[in-house]
């Protein structure tokens, strides 16, 4: 499947309306950034293997860490990594249901829930 980066971001935005509100609600301070790709360094970073595959990740000071005397001195970001999203994909349905699980746990990371915690809400 060959999706250009403009209908990519499209389908980022209707992944995005999908997640329930009481979630959803938690992205206005953060910023959703779409790459080609995961860097080498980054996976490596992360200790994952060259071979997996690698939708999403959160990068921030997540909200049960956060101090207000030491505030985050970056933007809570939440990074979706456009071409592995699409190979993992076999059609336009799909690809939308893949963000939206993959922006909701990488979400999750930042608001401080469990793998129960997403599993009740259907994204376990």
């Amino acid at each position: 499947m060959n999706v250009s980066r403009k209908e990519f971001d499209r389908i980022v935005m209707r992944a995005i309306r999908r997640i329930p509100a009481e979630i959803r609600d938690h992205l206005d301070n953060i910023l959703v950034s779409v790459q080609k790709r995961p860097s080498p360094e980054l996976l490596e970073e992360l200790g994952i293997p060259p071979d997996e595959t690698l939708f999403g990740i959160f990068q921030g000071t997540p909200l049960t860490e956060r101090s207000v005397k030491e505030p985050p001195l970056f933007p809570d970001t939440i990074f979706l990594f456009q071409e592995p999203l699409v190979e993992a994909s076999e059609s336009i349905a799909e690809l939308e249901e893949e963000i939206e699980i993959t922006v909701v746990h990488e979400l999750a990371h930042f608001l401080g829930f469990s793998e129960e915690d997403l599993t009740e809400l259907g994204y376990g």
